[in-house]
């Protein structure tokens, strides 16, 4: 709402969910139009409580520091970065965004969503320490990549990460990367923050759940929303919706009908990882180590060891391991998988199932798994690791996306997908990892795809939020620079 007006059936905007990503939109809306009326509907009781709270992913800011799946190796045998640079590159829209909103007020406590943690790449074995100096060699000449450290040498990658050299065998060869320009995000916490600094401003609604989306023949959308404690029902209609409610997005871009949307499907997997709770090792370990996938596994199960800082408590996690569960949401319902395969999808979900047979095989090992079997995987990171010292989280449910094909029937996409009306009057976000972290950027593409015609008017404003709204800081070095040194100043990231 605006001002003291009372809340609206026909507002401006409707933004389905009160994760991060409308969060975001919903902070973008304001500075473009700040007389419109936004409504921002979550199921829930409160915002950022599904994929964006803090113990349902793994808090990285995915900047591409230590993802090793962002860099693979192209088809003549060199490390290919670009992924890992568009990545960065979003990363730090988004850094940019937040550094704006803490220096104007808008984000009161960075410390609160935001801390430094060293990131780290971690690989074993002659190949692997190639791999990693390749990669290393090519990313370091690159803006947002500058001061990564490379060493194979045991006695160096011991005073980044000891923890993982403990009682090793000084014979494996290994090798490590170390950036202290990583961070931990709480987006829990980033979204509630983000939300109460839209204030009164924005009609937010909890506890109320979007059944059904429909076009009205005025050419609005017409949204059909329960209350989840009366059970009463009601319509709201607006001239936007944008659906951006983590794995129940697809259903619901299923309900509205558009083309657009016809053949996507998509498979939850849930994550899980294990939380250490022995004190004295959580204390020994400060940094966010990644490493390479095993043979099979999809490109989203890098296998981790994380420090993390949530409400002020340092923790310790690793993972993922995969489970599985027909729910599109940690809160959702058992029927969400088989109620959304579909006469226009099913030839998408076929495919994959037939092309796919690695990944199934994977995923009925990861849940045949016991606990003793989830240790053993994380002594390839702690040689030592006690059963007893870590106990198994189950975070949040990830919905990888299947994309219609012609060739293929379907193919799993991983990332994230914007999938939107030709029209421009809905809009959605399919997918996982990195899309928290590229929110910023994934919201302005929803704006540019959604309102062309509008945007270029919008762009000044959001330049005040955004200064280098638009550039590339893969090309421009001084641009990155400044982007890198200012949000480490509003954010607290510097010591």
């Amino acid at each position: 709402m605006t001002g003291d007006a009372q809340p609206t059936q026909h507002p401006d905007a409707i933004l389905i969910g009160g994760g991060i990503i409308n969060a975001t939109l919903a902070t973008m809306l304001r500075i473009a139009e700040p007389d419109w009326n936004i409504v921002v509907l979550e199921r829930l009781t409160d915002v950022g409580l599904e994929s964006s709270d803090a113990w349902n992913n793994a808090g990285t800011g995915h900047s591409a520091l230590c993802e090793l799946n962002y860099t693979p190796r192209g088809a003549d045998g060199t490390v290919n970065i670009s992924k890992a640079e568009s990545v960065a590159e979003g990363f730090f829209v988004s850094r940019q965004f937040w550094s704006s909103l803490v220096d104007k007020g808008w984000l009161r406590d960075p410390a609160q969503f935001i801390s430094a943690v060293p990131h780290c790449s971690l690989t074993f074995g002659e190949d692997g320490v190639q791999f990693l100096k390749e990669r290393h060699a090519a990313l370091e000449r690159h803006p947002l990549f500058q001061g990564m450290q490379f060493s194979s040498d045991h006695e160096q990658i011991k005073q980044w990460i000891p923890l993982v050299t403990e009682n090793r065998d000084a014979a494996q060869p290994m090798a490590a990367t170390f950036s202290s320009a990583g961070t931990d995000v709480n987006f829990g916490a980033l979204t509630r923050q983000m939300f109460a600094g839209l204030g009164d401003s924005l009609d937010l609604r909890t506890g109320v759940a979007v059944t059904k989306l429909k076009r009205l023949a005025n050419g609005r959308w017409g949204v059909m929303v329960r209350d989840e404690n009366t059970r009463a029902k009601s319509v709201l209609t607006a001239p936007f919706v944008f659906v951006g409610a983590g794995g129940g997005s697809l259903p619901l871009l299923q309900k509205s009908g558009i083309p657009e949307a016809k053949g996507y499907g998509g498979f939850p997997v849930s994550g899980q990882f294990l939380r250490c709770t022995n004190p004295d090792i959580i204390a020994k370990h400060s940094s966010k180590v990644y490493g390479q996938p095993a043979v099979g596994a999809p490109p989203m199960s890098d296998p981790h060891l994380d420090t993390r800082v949530i409400d002020g408590e340092k923790a310790l996690l690793f993972g993922p391991y995969a489970g599985f569960s027909p729910k599109f949401l940690k809160t959702g319902s058992l029927l969400d998988l088989p109620l959304s395969v579909l006469p226009n999808n099913l030839k998408s979900m076929l495919g994959v199932g037939a092309n796919n047979m690695p990944l199934t095989q994977y995923l009925i090992k990861q849940v045949a798994q016991s606990h003793a079997d989830r240790v053993q995987a994380l002594r390839k990171f702690i040689p030592d690791a006690r059963d007893e010292d870590w106990e198994l989280l189950h975070a949040g449910q990830r919905v990888q996306v299947i994309a219609p094909d012609q060739r293929k029937g379907g193919v799993l996409q991983f990332g994230t997908q914007i999938i939107s009306a030709a029209d421009g009057s809905l809009a959605g976000l399919l997918g996982a990892s990195p899309g928290a972290s590229v929110a910023a950027k994934a919201m302005l593409d929803v704006l540019q795809d959604c309102f062309g015609d509008r945007f270029e008017q919008w762009a000044p404003a959001l330049r005040e939020f955004i200064p280098h709204l638009g550039a590339s800081l893969a090309q421009d070095h001084a641009a990155a620079a400044e982007v890198v040194a200012h949000s480490e100043r509003s954010l607290g990231l510097t010591a």
